[in-house]
Order: structure tokens, then C-alpha cells, then sequence
């Protein structure tokens, strides 16, 4: 199998282009999975959609003043919870999944229709390493939106880390369909660009490595790294 630069890049920046800046707070103080997992049991907060559980009168008073506090706030449901889900990448790159789960969970209770909040629950699963349960929630926001760019960028990088423990070539493959597929919707996202790029990359394709950094640098290259820039330049002349 081959360990290339195209999955480490992609393993470290699987939704980079959400490109949150890192903030202060408690770092995740269960640190093993399986902590987290027993905790969850008990701690809807730390489950996906609340562990779609039937709430209790104080907190479906709870969950209503918060939902007017975020539409005074931004204006709209819509907003307030996409200010939320920023929030909430921002947690999750300061390394403290915990709030990071609190608040996706209450940007789908502001908008359950955005399917952008399935990316921000995916990544708490990936950053544990549990590639099956990211993608599984990955495939229940494109079940809402299948043509939502991002999700299916999401999930091509998924099968690209799937390709470092086994079937790597199939999982490389479905990872590069998904991009394509993404790319066709919506050619702007700089996050498919840049997996495309370090994709050909690794294939020795300097041509379509180039052309797609070109277009993401262009666009202002925010989650291309430097070690890829160096990479590029290097190999393709860049």
C-alpha cells in the first residue's frame, strides 16, 4: 500500500475549508472513545441530533429560548444556525469536541434542514477515528441535500482515509468520484480543488495537479498547506 502525501494531507484537513480559528476553552477531558461512548448513554448532548430523544418540559423550554436568543441574535433560524456550526468547527480545532458537539446539535435545533451540521457531527466521529460513523452521517445529510458540494467533498476525503487500512485502491477510487462529483456541482469549492490537486499529486500528474491548485489559489487557496505548496513546487515547478 502506498503511503502518500495525498492522505495525510487530506486526513489533516478533512473539512479545512471551514477554515475556524482557534479559540480558547477546556480541551476534550475524556480522551479514549470508549469514554465517550459510555458517557454519551447518558449525555444526549453528546449524541447527533440530541440521540433524536424525546425531550423533557424543561428542556423543550431550554430549546426554545435558546432558539429565540440566536433569532434576535442573527435574524433568522437559518443564521443562527450557521453562526453556531462555525462555532463549532472552531471548538473542534481548538481540540475540545465536547462543546463542539453542544453546539452542532444546537444548530440543528435552530435549522435541521442544514445539511452543513452533518459535516461538523461527522468530524467529532472522525477525529475519534470512527470512519464508518462519520460516513454514515455524511450519507444522512446528503439524504437530505445530494447535491450539497461540501457533504460529497466530505465524503470523498473519508474513503481517501479508508485507502491507508485497507482496499486502498477501491477506497481511492470512490474517494476521487466523489470529488468529481462535487466538482461538477459547484467548480468554486476550494476544499474539492485542493483534494483534486494533492489527489493528481500523487499520481504523478503534475498537469491536473496544477490546474486544480491554480483554480483553488485563485480563489484564495484557505486550505491549502504549505507543505503542499513546497511539494508541488518542487515536483511540478509550481
Amino acid at each position: 500500500m502506498r503511503k502518500v502525501l495525498t492522505i495525510v494531507l487530506i486526513a489533516s484537513s478533512l473539512f479545512a475549508c471551514q477554515n475556524a480559528n482557534k479559540v480558547k476553552g477546556n480541551p476534550l477531558q475524556d480522551a479514549s472513545y470508549e469514554s465517550w461512548t459510555k458517557e454519551a448513554e447518558q449525555e444526549i448532548r453528546l449524541k447527533p441530533r440530541y440521540g433524536d430523544a424525546t425531550k423533557n418540559a424543561q428542556q423543550q423550554v431550554a430549546d426554545a429560548e435558546l432558539i429565540k436568543s440566536y433569532v434576535r441574535l442573527t435574524g433568522s433560524r437559518r443564521k443562527g444556525a450557521e453562526l453556531l456550526i462555525k462555532k463549532g468547527f472552531e471548538y473542534v480545532y481548538a481540540g475540545n469536541l465536547r462543546t463542539a458537539m453542544y453546539r452542532f446539535n444546537q444548530a440543528w435545533l435552530l435549522d435541521s434542514t442544514d445539511v452543513n451540521v452533518y459535516s461538523g457531527f461527522a468530524t467529532v466521529y472522525y477525529t475519534f477515528k470512527d470512519y464508518t460513523k462519520a460516513l454514515n452521517l455524511i450519507n444522512q445529510g446528503l439524504a437530505i441535500d445530494p447535491k450539497s458540494s461540501a457533504l460529497l467533498t466530505d465524503k470523498g476525503s473519508i474513503y481517501m482515509t479508508l485507502a491507508q487500512t485497507s482496499m486502498a485502491t477501491l477506497n481511492m477510487d470512490k474517494g476521487l468520484s466523489y470529488f468529481k462529483e462535487s466538482y461538477a456541482i459547484d467548480p468554486l469549492n476550494q476544499n474539492t480543488l485542493y483534494k483534486l490537486s494533492t489527489y493528481y499529486f500523487d499520481y504523478n500528474n503534475c498537469d491536473l495537479a496544477l490546474k486544480y491548485y491554480k483554480e483553488c489559489m485563485k480563489l484564495g487557496g484557505k486550505p491549502i498547506v504549505q507543505r503542499y505548496k513546497d511539494a508541488l513546487k518542487e515536483r511540478c515547478g509550481s
